[in-house]
């Protein structure tokens, strides 16, 4: 089950965002700021790679409390939570719907 989705600039700044009715977000206003700008940070020093190692399909971070998960379309960057017990080829299903449903981004 997801928990939450934002769609994020380049430059980290939080252009949409939605958590699913009845959840409360695990950070404060001012932490999920920050961490969206270290996602942007965090997207422009992979990119250093993608000649060598090729480019990003997505980022998959598995922690105890959520699981994150950030994908990389050409001018933004989709950032969603998801309950960490979901089923792993669940998660790679929503995973390659939400590469399919942002890549005009």
């Amino acid at each position: 089950m997801m928990r939450f989705a934002a769609i994020i600039d380049l430059k980290g700044n939080i252009s949409e965002a939605i958590m699913k009715e009845g959840k409360t977000s695990l950070k404060s206003q001012k932490e999920e700021e920050h961490f969206c700008k270290q996602v942007a940070i965090r997207r422009k020093i992979r990119k250093q790679f993608d000649k060598s190692l090729g480019s990003v399909n997505y980022v998959h971070i598995e922690r105890q409390k959520v699981t994150q998960i950030v994908v990389y379309p050409k001018h933004k960057t989709v950032y969603v939570t998801m309950e960490p017990n979901m089923d792993i080829t669940r998660k790679l299903e929503i995973i390659e719907n939400i590469k399919k449903k942002t890549s005009n981004l």
